[in-house]
Parts: C-alpha cells; sequence; structure tokens
C-alpha cells in the first residue's frame, strides 16, 4: 500500500474508473459524496440514505477493482451516518410524548 495517501486523490481516481467502466449509477452516487476517509486500512464510506447505502454496498466490488486500478490495497467499508437528533427533535419527542395525540406541530 502506498504511503501518504491523499483520500481526495484516491476518490477523485475511484469516481474517474467508475466513469471510464460505464458504472453510471456508481459514477454518479459517488460524484456526490464527501464524508470518505481511511481508517485503518479501510476506505470508509458513510452514507444518510437507505437507498445510497444500499448501491454502494452492491457496486463494492467495483469501488474495490478501482482501488486495484491504482495499486492500493485497503478494504472497503460503506456504513450509515448516524446523525443525532437536533435539540429541536429532542423537544418534539418529549412532547409527543407528553401530550400524545392531543398535540398538533407546526
Amino acid at each position: 500500500m502506498k504511503k501518504d495517501l491523499s483520500i481526495k486523490n484516491v476518490w477523485g481516481k475511484i469516481v474517474l474508473f467508475l466513469r471510464e467502466t460505464h458504472q453510471v449509477a456508481l459514477h454518479v452516487a459517488c460524484g456526490d459524496l464527501t464524508d470518505i476517509s481511511i481508517i485503518d486500512g479501510n476506505l470508509v464510506i458513510l452514507v444518510q440514505d437507505n437507498t445510497l447505502l444500499t448501491l454502494l454496498q452492491e457496486g463494492k466490488k467495483e469501488i474495490e477493482r478501482a482501488l486495484r486500478w491504482q495499486g492500493i490495497e485497503l478494504g472497503v467499508l460503506v456504513q450509515q451516518k448516524i446523525i443525532p437528533p437536533t435539540k429541536q427533535e429532542e423537544d418534539i419527542k418529549v412532547l409527543k410524548e407528553f401530550f400524545g395525540d392531543n398535540i398538533n406541530i407546526i
């Protein structure tokens, strides 16, 4: 594995590889991703959307091929990004628990 990997360069080449190999859906999906990192020998991709999560998990082998094409030996982990609720969302939950269906929050 190469030292001093720049995630921007690695990811940019993955997106290029997907375009060149006509992996249209993966190319489009990956082009918009920004939460990517290299952790403990793995390329970690975090996504929020379930549809995108499924697409990337199914296309994992193509992403691995793109890494090997660059001469990089990394595993690929696609994970769902957990976003903590905002204070407002927490407050709404408490109100709904207290008042039940008797409250209408606009």
